[in-house]
């Protein structure tokens, strides 16, 4: 069984930001006739400049510690990057999606998300203000 599903996750400024519970609520929706026992749930993220990881989801300091990593990493205003038209956060985004990604793969398991005790799916935006952010939630499962 497949099935496949596009959703809108709300606008968020830069930062890492956990998005479980709205991809688990696209998914009781998707599952509405009954759930699958067994399967795989893969997100992907439509876009250059924001990107999809698992990490901690107790302690919001992680969060924080991992945006001002990223910001040394990839700093805005660089002098040798090129491609500066739409903005000084722009190219450093890119950047750190290329470094986390736009997509992921999580177990599924009587149609929940199968994650540790202090996992989180996190949407990391990486531009000031990205907008809206398009994620497809494709699920193979039994």
């Amino acid at each position: 069984m497949w099935r496949q599903s596009e959703i809108l996750l709300k606008d968020r400024s830069r930062g890492f930001h956990i998005v479980t519970s709205e991809i688990q609520a696209a998914l009781n929706s998707m599952f509405a006739d009954g759930q699958p026992s067994v399967g795989l749930c893969h997100l992907f993220l439509h876009h250059t400049s924001a990107s999809l990881a698992i990490n901690e989801n107790a302690d919001p300091d992680v969060r924080g510690d991992l945006e001002r990593h990223f910001s040394v990493l990839a700093p805005e205003n660089a002098p040798h990057y090129r491609h500066t038209l739409e903005g000084p956060d722009d190219m450093p985004a890119h950047i750190k999606s290329v470094l986390i990604g736009p997509e992921l793969t999580v177990p599924l398991r009587k149609g929940k998300l199968v994650l540790g005790t202090w996992q989180g799916i996190y949407l990391c935006e990486h531009r000031d203000h990205g907008g809206r952010r398009t994620l497809t939630i494709t699920v193979q499962g039994e």
